[in-house]
């Protein structure tokens, strides 16, 4: 039987930077943009903050490509025709990437669903809100790690409430404060935390890493969270009912959280937190992952 493949969703500004193009699309409109992505075509864009994150995932079926464990697609809001640079471009990178959207302006988080994606990675903060709404993990990536990466193992960390789990903790500790919150995951402890955005994700992290029993795992995983004893037993208990598991567990109280993922080599970090994703940036490539309580008050 065939193993079912991770399927990230990437877009194009997150692939490779386009930042000239989309500056004369803001500036002079559609038109301007469509003739000058024609006009350049045949000029080789440069790697964007998801290029290293994508070839980290990609590289993971060199192992066995006869089973290729990893699929990355594009979802592009470019044309077909202006797309045109962004397919020679991943051909001139050597990037596996076979299957694409393209849909003309409009947001492609509807064939999220349809391509079987466990994540889409985009720099449109618009389109990510849409995707999260509509039930897919999704964030918006705001920095990109050296093009140097320190491993050649792929480490992904995460946030828990808001991101893996869902904001329920979060809502008490922000309207009620930390002491409450504290009792109530004392309280309910025992009680596994229902699943954010990202579990479907981080589950298909786990199919992979149970891959490579006898050997070492291509993927590593972390939770860095601002949790501290006693909130730390029901995270750890969530996990064990939803047998999943993270490599690594840091429980920091509050604590900055960059030095940290500087220390785990993450390639990518997701947050539900501006303040702890821009923290994040200057260590290593951060995501904004725009759900929960936290983000409902700042559009609020």
């Amino acid at each position: 039987m065939a193993k079912q493949k991770l399927v990230i969703a990437v877009s194009s500004r997150a692939l490779f930077n386009l930042d000239e193009s989309h500056h004369i699309f803001e500036t002079e409109g559609k038109e301007a943009f469509c003739r000058y992505q024609i006009e350049h075509e045949d000029e080789v864009l440069l790697p964007g903050y998801g290029y290293t994150l994508v070839k980290k995932l990609l590289a993971i079926n060199d192992i066995n490509p006869e089973n290729p464990l990893v699929e990355v697609i594009l979802l592009s809001q470019n044309s077909a025709d202006t797309g045109l640079r962004i397919f020679n471009s991943i051909d001139h990178h050597k990037i596996n990437i076979t299957r694409a959207a393209f849909t003309s302006g409009a947001s492609p988080y509807g064939y999220i669903p349809a391509f079987g994606a466990h994540l889409f990675l985009s720099t449109n903060a618009d389109d990510v809100a849409k995707a999260l709404a509509a039930g897919y993990a999704a964030a918006t990536i705001l920095s990109g790690p050296s093009m140097n990466p320190s491993s050649e193992q792929l480490r992904i960390a995460f946030d828990g409430d808001s991101v893996l789990f869902s904001d329920e903790s979060e809502r008490i500790y922000q309207q009620k404060g930390l002491a409450e919150f504290t009792k109530n995951e004392r309280d309910e402890a025992k009680n596994p935390l229902p699943g954010g955005p990202f579990k479907g994700f981080l589950s298909a992290l786990h199919r992979i890493q149970n891959e490579f029993v006898t050997e070492p795992s291509p993927i590593r995983t972390a939770l860095v969270t601002a949790r501290a004893a006693p909130a730390h037993e029901r995270v750890v208990r969530t996990l064990r009912a939803w047998q999943i598991r993270i490599d690594e567990a840091l429980f920091l109280g509050g604590m900055s959280k960059g030095e940290f993922l500087k220390a785990f080599g993450a390639d990518i970090f997701f947050d539900d937190q501006t303040g702890h994703c821009q923290s994040a940036a200057q260590h290593v490539a951060a995501a904004h992952v725009p759900h929960g309580i936290v983000n409902q008050q700042i559009t609020n």
